[in-house]
């Protein structure tokens, strides 16, 4: 069968408008405000097979995972689909994401043949649990996440499954918003059935469907010519989740090797920590759509995304790891190993095409939960707050601030106000960027956003399950570290409470007149701080992104009492903190890594005597980084056997550094800190001095 250029653009295009209808019907009639006002949702078409054929401006964490779901329905059902059937799931462990994200699977016929699969992925706010909103950062099995829902029939032959829905139902907090969300997607599935019968009816399904495959094989075609112009080889990158085991970091290693070999490209995490029993696992669904994600972001962001831009590349991630968990590991993490995930092959891609990728994004996904019961208005509430991070800087300019990244589409990451004071008890007393949190760079990274939230209930329970909060997003070719994320409280007497364990909080109570204060994660810098145009750290003190102190200290730039650079001071502040910089020969080691109780950690041996020209204790964190592409995190040890003026790194840490024996590496604090002492000093670099 022979398909014109324009018959074929007219047809793809056709089956992307299906999917923004989809898209308005779910905006226009669901219930929740997170999907109605953030757009915590997205739509697709797929092919019985699974194949991802059509999406529009959906969330990527959302749409590229669904083909395992789609094949995991099949799986179970098969033949066994008839007309008016409709598949309802959101079990992880079978192509789901977290037990929050809730599929609408919806088979369409043409009489007796299967031949489209619109289905609709809705972030319900609650789904059950051991806390409101369900995603608790310190559960330790499945089962407190939520209700699992395996792929089910919910409706068979157009009839609803009563009897499941209010079993379901009877498990989640506020059903009335959950069964609102769920008719607003059989609407939209319903809709894409009537578009797709009317293409269907113009063109012939057989001419749709050959237009489909053509689609698939010149998006193939696209991704292939992008990987091929690569250079051959294996690159190599490495980096870290958080737990803590009684209250102590406790770092879990997630190792890329990347392999490019003509025009595909091999992604292996062989060699990533074990799945534990804290929600830092995820599935190899959402492992593969980072790896995905990253590449069709990197080198083909024009043309719409289908299965063909994903067939050049393969996933390697081992059963039982944090990037392949099995049950009942909990799996609520998604948004955070699939994070981590964009972040390795950033680090990866860094050193074979460093024009094109930015500084670390915003790091974590930042779930914030508040729920309870409202004694006002005599029913229970949810809030799902996830305030909007801060994106790498990136060659030609400065990272977005508060802003979505990569993998989140067109959802609204700064919610409004006024909705949020309308649908919940809360007051939102400010909602700011944060001065300082951008990773500085000869460009900047995105700012990160500082919001708080006064309870006006009797009480609440906070939970927050969140990444980063030590180790923040790093930047590249020189650039430094964003932010990290932080949560904590204030009490009604203004003292500042924080919680025990950072980014990971569980069902914390918080009185009425109390507040939570949120501030999401900085991306990281891109490039030489001391080369960043001191016009332009002028103008960001100005506008209050960067203290006159941070100037000074990170950027070097000296401002005169108009705010307006000192030339000559600025040239010799520069030129002192270069000097002052810590640089070490490299020296060859066998083996780069310590265990821990549960992972594996990069050391950094460095002689007491250079460590202490630094200030770092043993156990501090640091960054290893030749400027070339990204640093690598290390921790001190203290070992006299070391030379003074060197430092020791195995051969995978000189690959991923590109500094072999001989080299000089930069090594340089990578600091952290309280959340109420940054609060208290007004910005991050006086704590840190502090």
């Amino acid at each position: 069968m022979t398909i014109d250029p324009i018959t074929l653009e007219v047809l793809v295009q056709a089956l992307i408008t299906v999917v923004r209808e989809m898209r308005a019907t779910v905006f226009r009639t669901a219930k929740s405000v997170a999907i109605f006002e953030a757009k915590d949702f997205s739509c697709g078409l797929f092919a019985p097979d699974g194949q991802v054929l059509a999406q529009s401006e959906d969330i990527g964490s959302h749409v590229v995972p669904m083909p395992w779901s789609v094949r995991s329905a099949m799986d179970k059902f098969g033949a066994g689909l008839r007309r008016g059937d409709v598949i309802l799931m959101n079990d992880p462990y079978a192509g789901g994401t977290h037990l929050n994200d809730v599929t609408i699977i919806y088979p369409v016929f043409q009489g007796d043949r299967l031949i489209f699969f619109p289905a609709v992925r809705e972030h319900w706010p609650d789904v059950g649990g051991m806390v409101p909103g369900s995603m608790s950062g310190k559960a330790t099995e499945i089962y407190q996440e939520g209700v699992r829902i395996p792929p089910i029939k919910i409706m068979e032959g157009g009839r609803l499954n009563q009897a499941a829905m209010d079993l379901l139902l009877a498990n989640m907090r506020v059903p009335d918003e959950r069964i609102g969300d769920f008719q607003a997607g059989i609407a939209a599935c319903r809709m894409a059935e009537t578009r797709i019968r009317d293409l269907c009816a113009r063109y012939g399904i057989d001419v749709l469907q050959e237009a489909v495959r053509l689609q698939l094989d010149r998006s193939e075609a696209r991704m292939r010519s992008c990987i091929a112009e690569l250079r051959d080889g294996t690159y190599y990158f490495e980096d870290y989740l958080e737990t803590f085991p009684g209250g102590v970091l406790e770092p879990l290693l997630l190792p890329l090797a990347l392999t490019i070999d003509g025009d595909r490209m091999i992604a292996d995490f062989t060699g990533a920590a074990p799945q534990v029993p804290v929600p830092v696992n995820s599935t190899l669904a959402v492992s593969a759509a980072g790896v995905f994600i990253a590449m069709k972001s990197v080198f083909d962001p024009a043309a719409p995304m289908n299965q063909g831009s994903l067939r050049p590349i393969e996933v390697v991630a081992p059963l039982g790891t944090i990037v392949n968990v099995q049950p009942p590991a909990p799996a609520g993490s998604h948004g955070e190993i699939r994070k981590r995930v964009l972040a390795v092959m950033v680090g990866a891609l860094s050193q074979v095409a460093p024009d094109k990728v930015a500084g670390d994004l915003c790091r974590t996904s930042f779930h914030n939960l508040l729920g309870g019961y409202d004694n006002r208005s005599k029913r229970e509430w949810v809030h799902y707050e996830w305030s909007g991070g801060g994106n790498g800087a990136f060659a030609a300019d400065d990272g977005p601030s508060a802003m979505a990244t990569i993998d989140w589409g067109d959802l609204t990451t700064v919610q409004p106000s006024e909705v949020i004071e309308a649908r919940m008890p809360l007051l939102v007393e400010s909602s700011r960027l944060a001065i300082d949190s951008g990773g500085a760079g000869r460009t900047r990274g995105g700012l990160s956003m500082q919001r708080v939230l006064r309870v006006r209930a009797s009480d609440a329970r906070y939970s927050l399950l969140a990444d980063g909060a030590v180790l923040p997003a790093f930047g590249v070719l020189g650039g430094r570290s964003g932010v990290p994320v932080a949560s904590w409280m204030q009490r009604r007497d203004g003292s500042v409470v924080a919680f025990d364990t950072p980014g990971k909080v569980a069902g914390e109570l918080i009185g009425e007149g109390e507040s939570v204060v949120l501030r999401s994660a900085g991306g990281g810098g891109y490039g030489d701080p001391l080369q960043r145009p001191p016009a332009s750290v002028a103008a960001d003190v100005s506008e209050g992104f960067v203290s006159l102190e941070a100037a000074n200290a990170l950027y070097g730039v000296v401002l005169d009492g108009q705010g307006a650079p000192d030339t000559a001071r600025t040239t010799a502040r520069r030129v002192d903190l270069l000097a002052a910089r810590c640089r070490l020969r490299v020296v060859s080691c066998t083996d780069g890594f310590r265990a821990g109780a549960v992972s594996r950690r990069r050391i950094c041996r460095l002689n007491p005597t250079d460590a202490d020209r630094q200030g770092l204790p043993e156990g501090a964190i640091v960054e290893l980084d030749s400027t070339r592409g990204a640093p690598l995190r290390a921790w001190v040890v203290r070992d006299a056997a070391v030379v003074e003026g060197t430092v020791p790194l195995d051969a995978r840490g000189q690959a991923i550094l590109a500094c072999g024996v001989d080299g000089t590496l930069e090594v340089r604090a990578l600091f952290y800190g309280t959340p109420p002492a940054i609060e208290r000093g007004g910005t991050l670099l006086a704590h840190l001095k502090s």
